[in-house]
């Protein structure tokens, strides 16, 4: 059931990516609109990113194999990174865009209804689609959807500066020497990428941190104090934890009384672990006790 429904999220963005795409494409083409087309070249990278979240998904559900001892949750990491190069590889072509329409070779920018119209349906499914992402996100603790959410909430951001440059070069039309406002379409497009840029510096970020096993702020801080206050636990100390897709991998040392049965050893090992299923419900727990002589 959890497989399904983040196939099912992944899926509905594919989907909409499709129609974004192609809808922003042909008014953007319409209309000489950079913003619009930076808008279409967006849509067409969150296509890529929607697909191989897709697939990512559906990799990091297998279960851990003779090759993959933890698991296939590490290709949720890939999945975002492979979008963050994407997102700035966009920014590249936008930013070299806007600065020759800005400074070598002017375009006239029809802000014709289309333009408008496009946005708002952008905008419009965009915040449908970055719900749906987001609410899955949480629901199955997948990074790859987490990424995808964010990357979708940025499509509403910068769709709403290119209605704002659009509305600019309407104004520049009514005014004789309303050159510089005309140019306001290229300006959005340098807003657009600037937001991209930074999303995707944030996004990067988040990824790295989950290659290299970088462990949740807190995490082993809340599991010591939670794990020392069980009765018959008398100490926790070498807590590793590291995350892969959307399980987090726990390891930890307790010191139990020696004179206890190694069945009751056994049973308060199972509560250890509950305790920190409660914490972290996706948790793969290892405990290792030692003995202590009280």
């Amino acid at each position: 059931m959890q497989k399904g429904g983040r196939q099912w999220a992944a899926l509905s963005s594919v989907l909409a990516a499709v129609f974004l795409t192609g809808f922003k494409l042909l008014v953007g083409l319409m209309t000489n609109s950079l913003g619009i087309q930076a808008e279409a070249a967006h849509s067409g990278l969150d296509l890529v990113a929607a697909v191989v979240t897709l697939m990512a998904v559906n990799v990091s559900a297998k279960p851990p194999d003779t090759d993959h001892h933890y698991g296939h949750g590490k290709v949720e990491h890939l999945s975002a990174l492979f979008e963050t190069l994407l997102l700035l590889a966009t920014c590249t072509w936008i930013i070299y865009e806007s600065f020759q329409r800005l400074f070598f070779k002017p375009v006239q920018v029809d802000a014709s209804i289309w333009a408008f119209i496009v946005m708002v349906v952008s905008i419009v499914i965009d915040y449908s689609r970055s719900g749906v992402l987001s609410t899955a996100a949480k629901k199955y603790r997948s990074q790859a959807l987490e990424a995808d959410a964010l990357h979708f909430r940025t499509d509403i951001w910068s769709s709403s500066v290119v209605i704002v440059g659009l509305l600019l070069v309407r104004l520049g039309a009514v005014f004789p020497n309303g050159h510089l406002i005309r140019q306001a379409d290229s300006v959005a497009a340098l807003i657009v990428a600037g937001i991209v840029v930074y999303v995707s510096l944030r996004l990067g970020m988040s990824t790295i941190r989950g290659i290299v096993d970088h462990a949740p702020a807190g995490m082993r801080e809340r599991i010591k104090q939670s794990v020392e206050s069980i009765p018959g636990v008398h100490e926790c100390h070498d807590i590793r934890v590291r995350t892969s897709g959307a399980i987090l991998f726990v390891d930890m040392h307790v010191l139990l009384d020696a004179k206890q049965s190694l069945d009751e050893a056994h049973q308060l090992t199972e509560k250890i672990e509950a305790v920190v299923k409660h914490i972290a419900p996706e948790a793969d727990v290892t405990v290792h006790a030692e003995p202590i002589q009280i």
